[in-house]
């Protein structure tokens, strides 16, 4: 279903830069990625739910605005997130 509070807290606990770090670029975009993923998860099995695409769709281009940030910000941190989360090829 959804990305579940245990899971959130790993992930944030992964890619946060300082112990109290939530908000950072590389933290959303890493809770982006798990949500779409599972967000894609869902679509594959219930291809007619046109009304929750808008939601992906909106997931995706919100977390390619936190990444052409971060490319522009900091080039290192980019490619690393790129490699680390496996988003583009």
């Amino acid at each position: 279903m959804a990305v579940t509070k245990e899971q959130k807290s790993g992930i944030v606990k992964k890619f946060q830069r300082a112990d109290l770090d939530t908000g950072s670029p590389e933290v959303q975009v890493a809770l982006l990625t798990a949500r779409i993923n599972e967000m894609t998860v869902h679509f594959t099995t219930h291809k007619k739910d046109k009304h929750g695409v808008r939601g992906l769709v909106t997931c995706v281009n919100r977390r390619r605005k936190l990444l052409d940030y971060l490319k522009h910000s900091d080039k290192t941190k980019y490619e690393s997130l790129i490699k680390e989360l496996d988003i583009r090829k």
